[in-house]
């Protein structure tokens, strides 16, 4: 199988290019191919000598992934389906030669969100996820592996969005800090100049609170974060979300507290709303209590029902009192609008599933 060139740093490739025989500035000409022309092959590296990318192509591939399937929801949002590896599970990496169109629970997604003239996409970092959230789809059908940079990255290439992506969320299957190296990786390629060239304020990694790679994260990235929190009371949160065993949202709250969100990077708290089990004025209180002196914002969820979990979504009047409750004690709180509901595409839904109409392995 050949070594994919996708992911790799500048200094990375001149090694390569080194053992290949080639001047060392080709290394600058492959990364400016694969992020700023985003080509998918190493014949299209055309200012290389057709000696030179013929003796690349021997070992190596550019090895970007390409969709399988795409949903078009009522709404305008767009879900892919990425194909896996039949190695997934032993967490190696995704070719688009071992595809298995039966396979739902390997699958990855990603959703492009159009908005006011804004392309976001969300982003998986896992083939399932190993977290076990009672209320989210992907943490119900367990873990399968871990993306490697080139997967992530080829989310952003191969949808027909590509060229117009004005941000990016990882908020698709997976916890992204418990693949960190990937996904810091993927977004050092994200956010260089030799890479993509994005705005670190472009991007927002979205966590259920995994230390200390939480840590590690706020200290060598200037993203944006956003805490899936649910619920403030420890027991309860425990109850649908297994991480408060091990890492507890008071013990998050306090890391936050220490990082200063009063300029250009921000930290969000995530917060799905139960009917009858986390909407009531007593959480809103308390998870004031908790979020007091923290320059925050919290985005309300409206949840969306799955099967065998016994909570709906409360009333629009409910939500709205809730936030209500929290702007009145001083936080910026708003309701998040629900997007691709009809295509299985709004938060918790991810699931791998293949759409009904396939779109071809662009």
């Amino acid at each position: 199988m050949k070594t994919r060139l996708l992911g790799k740093t500048p200094e990375e490739l001149k090694k390569i290019v080194a053992e290949a025989g080639l001047p060392g500035f080709t290394a600058v000409q492959i990364a400016r191919w694969m992020y700023v022309s985003k080509v998918r092959t190493i014949d299209g590296m055309t200012n290389i000598s057709m000696a030179g990318r013929r003796k690349l192509s021997e070992r190596y591939e550019v090895g970007v992934t390409g969709y399988s399937d795409v949903q078009v929801s009522s709404d305008g949002t767009r879900k892919y389906l990425f194909p896996v590896n039949c190695s997934m599970k032993r967490g190696l990496a995704l070719a688009d030669d071992c595809m298995d169109r039966d396979l739902e629970r390997g699958a990855v997604e990603a959703v492009m969100i159009p908005d006011d003239g804004r392309a976001t996409l969300c982003v998986s970092s896992q083939s399932g996820c190993r977290m076990g959230c009672r209320f989210c789809m992907t943490g119900r059908q367990g873990f399968h592996g871990h993306l490697s940079p080139a997967d992530i990255l080829s989310q952003f290439i191969a949808v027909d969005e590509a060229d117009r992506l004005t941000n990016a969320v990882f908020m698709g299957m997976g916890e992204p800090l418990d693949n960190y190296d990937n996904v810091m990786r993927a977004i050092e390629v994200l956010t260089a100049d030799w890479g993509f060239g994005w705005s670190p304020k472009r991007i927002t990694l979205s966590t259920i609170g995994v230390m200390p790679a939480l840590k590690r994260f706020l200290d060598g990235s200037r993203c944006h974060l956003a805490v899936s929190l649910h619920d403030p009371f420890p027991d309860e949160r425990l109850s649908i979300m297994p991480v408060e065993k091990s890492f507890h949202a008071v013990d998050v709250v306090e890391l936050l507290h220490r990082y200063d969100f009063s300029g250009q990077r921000r930290v969000s708290f995530e917060y799905t709303m139960f009917a009858g089990f986390n909407d009531s004025i007593r959480h809103a209180d308390a998870l004031a209590r908790l979020l007091r002196g923290l320059e925050c914002r919290v985005n309300l969820i409206r949840f969306h029902k799955i099967p065998d979990f016994p909570y709906d979504c409360p009333p629009d009047a409910v939500i709205r009192r809730f936030q209500e409750r929290l702007s009145n004690a001083g936080i910026l709180t708003t309701v998040r609008a629900s997007r691709g509901e009809d295509i299985l595409a709004a938060c918790g839904m991810l699931a791998g599933r293949h759409a009904d109409s396939a779109g071809g392995n662009r």
